[in-house]
Parts: structure tokens; sequence; C-alpha cells
């Protein structure tokens, strides 16, 4: 339900965003030179920026949302612009992407930041969200320059997205997330679909397991999403004693 009540808000601001595009882009007669001097001023502005908020704002400062949002699902961009105690006050931004091509855009934006040293922090997709993930950076502006062209993303909506439209979804996701190492499982989706499997590693920031088909010859390594998979048993359990527990 929230899902929906967020891409249904997701959905009408993108209509908004497309008529402004439009606009600007039939109206347009900044002169190319001009723009990427006012990006590079944007970009020498930042440590300057930043170097104030901290003196503003002290030495403990605010929560920043993405701060608290579930690694299961989030990327941290490690810009090399401010440490986590130097940030500004960040926003969160809705990005349209194009459908199942989420990941690919966060790791774009990740890999961009990271290169350009942007005011990005962090980028996530909430499972089952499709074409759309969540950006925190400094600004809007910084957000755009984040995702200047980065294949399959298809703009960031015109209004900032309030942090309480979204922890829903992720809090869920933290409850129901509840896999450990060498628990046993099955893959619930995928081309490996009902066989079972020992989780080897977990890893929580690209919110992917690593998995051994137990019916295989051979054991070899499987990457699958934490989704993908259901705990049947736990470690130094046995199949009589989860049905008992049944």
């Amino acid at each position: 339900m929230e899902n929906e009540k967020t891409t249904e808000k997701m959905e009408e601001q993108e209509k908004t965003f497309e008529e402004e595009m439009q606009e600007e882009l039939e109206g347009k007669n900044e002169d190319k030179d001009a723009k990427n001097k006012k990006k590079e001023t944007e970009a020498s502005s930042t440590e300057d920026l930043t170097k104030d908020w901290i003196k503003e704002k002290g030495e403990e400062g605010e929560e920043k949302p993405m701060e608290r949002l579930s690694p299961e699902m989030s990327k941290e961009v490690k810009t090399g612009a401010a440490t986590a105690e130097q940030r500004r006050p960040s926003m969160v931004f809705a990005l349209r992407t194009t459908a199942n091509r989420e990941d690919q855009v966060m790791d774009f934006i990740v890999s961009n930041a990271e290169k350009k040293k942007i005011a990005v922090y962090a980028v996530l997709h909430p499972p089952g969200m499709r074409g759309y993930i969540f950006i925190e950076s400094a600004s809007k502006g910084d957000a755009e320059q984040a995702t200047q062209n980065i294949p399959y993303a298809r703009g960031i909506l015109r209004e900032e997205v309030p942090f309480k439209d979204i922890e829903p979804m992720l809090e869920q996701v933290k409850k129901d997330i509840n896999i450990r190492k060498n628990d046993i499982a099955e893959i619930i989706s995928g081309p490996f679909k009902r066989e079972s499997c020992k989780i080897t590693r977990i890893d929580k920031a690209k919110g992917e397991v690593v998995v051994e088909l137990l019916e295989a010859a051979v054991p070899i390594p499987i990457t699958v999403k934490i989704d993908a998979v259901k705990v049947i048993r736990r470690e130094g359990e046995t199949p009589a004693e989860e049905e008992d527990d049944s």
C-alpha cells in the first residue's frame, strides 16, 4: 500500500516534470559555454558551502535521512568532498528510470558522484518499486549533476521527497530480512527457482546472498538477490525439528 501511494505521487510529479522539460527545450537559448562555466562554478563552490555549514551546525549535527535507511537496498557514495560528520543537511529526490534497470542506474550514479566529487551521499531502490530510485544529496543541483548523461535515467522529479513518505517501506524491509550464514533456503525466483541451497555469504550493501545448490554434483557459488530466497531452516536444525515446530 505504501509503495502504491508513493508511486502515485512520483507519477504525478513526473507529469509536471515532463511538461516543464518540454517548455524548457522549446525556449532554450542558453549558450553551451555559459552552461559549462556555470557547472564549474557550482562544483567549485561545494567545498566552501560545506565549510560554512560546519561552522553553522557545530560538531553534533542532525541525523541525515539516508543514515537511517536500510543498507540492504542503499549504496553509500564516498565523494571525498566531506566526511559523514561534515555533510550539509541533505535532501531526498526521486529519479525516474527505465523499469528493471534501477540497480544499473544506482551503480552509474555512485561511480559518477565519486569520480566528480559531487555532493551526493547515497542512492537507494526500495524493493517492489519499479522505475524509481531515490537520491540523497546536498541539493537538487547536485542530484541532477550526478545523473547527467546516465544511461536509463529519465529525469529527477521536481519536488523533494519527504523522508516520511519512504520510511515505512524501508522499515518493513528491515523486519522482513532475516537471513544468516549457513541457513538452508529455497530459491523462490529466477532460473534456479524451487532449488534448495545453503547461504554461504551475505552482502547487505548490495542486497545479495551467495548460495550453493544442495543437489549440485559440484558446489558452485551463485549470487542471487536476498528477496529471491526463503529460509527453510537454521543451521543445526533438522527437517524433522522444523516439522515439529510447525
